[in-house]
């Protein structure tokens, strides 16, 4: 497997109000405006300073299916660092928000690139931020930056940008309970690509909600790519050590 591949996926995230009440079996949903919407969404965005945790990535597409084990460093709107493991390490990788830098002690290579390569290979702005509240279960984009639609779909409040971009339809689903992401997607109907980012479960520990499992889902015609990220452990505001150097003799990767 092309482990600078998942990164690469992991990074592929840009996706960005009249009210109606809805009932789903037992469970009502209190009708709000868009704008009340977004406000309680944001306010729960993350507030400590680190995390460090250790997570279980399984990781699915049309040629394999394979597990391993990640640890994986946060210092807040500074670096995201990442260690793969699967008996040996497989890979390791530092994000700031002026750099991607990663290599591979199991295939010998490394990339050392920035995210405006990353734009033109994606075909659209990614950023250290987005990437960032992937990861914490947070809108990818300000939500309170543009006029939203609210819609009531199962057991979310469903909002999407009264103005959709142009390459993108992009919709955040928010639980009602906690307001926190359910889920967020981003569909591209005329290359039939879709891109979901569910959040099935959070963990409330120190009065922060952090996911206690992400679920990738990306699809584009008769390609699929599934990655599975479950929380095995986690802590805060912790003192982190994300030393980070690309040992001499490795082959470069060419994106």
């Amino acid at each position: 497997m092309k482990y600078n591949h998942l990164l690469i996926l992991l990074l592929l995230v840009f996706v960005s109000c009249k009210a109606t009440k809805n009932v789903t079996g037992s469970t009502y949903i209190k009708e709000l405006s868009a704008r009340k919407v977004a406000k309680k969404h944001v306010a729960t965005n993350f507030d400590k300073k680190t995390v460090d945790a250790r997570l279980k990535v399984n990781y699915e597409d049309n040629k394999e299916n394979l597990g391993f084990s990640v640890r994986m460093k946060i210092k807040k709107d500074e670096v995201i660092w990442l260690k793969g493991t699967k008996i040996i390490s497989i890979f390791k990788a530092k994000i700031t928000p002026t750099k991607v830098q990663f290599y591979s002690p199991y295939k010998k290579n490394y990339f050392d690139g920035d995210f405006s390569m990353l734009k033109k290979l994606l075909g659209t702005d990614i950023n250290f931020n987005q990437l960032q509240s992937m990861l914490l279960g947070e809108a990818l984009v300000d939500i309170k930056s543009e006029r939203q639609e609210v819609q009531i779909q199962q057991t979310s409040y469903q909002l999407s940008p009264k103005k959709q971009p142009e390459l993108f339809d992009l919709f955040f689903y928010i639980n009602p309970t906690h307001f926190k992401l359910d889920k967020q997607l981003v569909v591209n109907s005329l290359k039939d690509q879709l891109l979901s980012i569910s959040y099935p479960k959070y963990d409330k520990k120190e009065g922060a909600f952090f996911p206690e499992k992400i679920t990738i889902k990306a699809t584009e015609k008769t390609k699929f790519t599934n990655i599975d990220i479950t929380t095995r452990a986690v802590e805060f505001d912790t003192k982190l050590n994300v030393d980070f150097n690309i040992p001499t003799g490795y082959k470069e990767i060419k994106l």
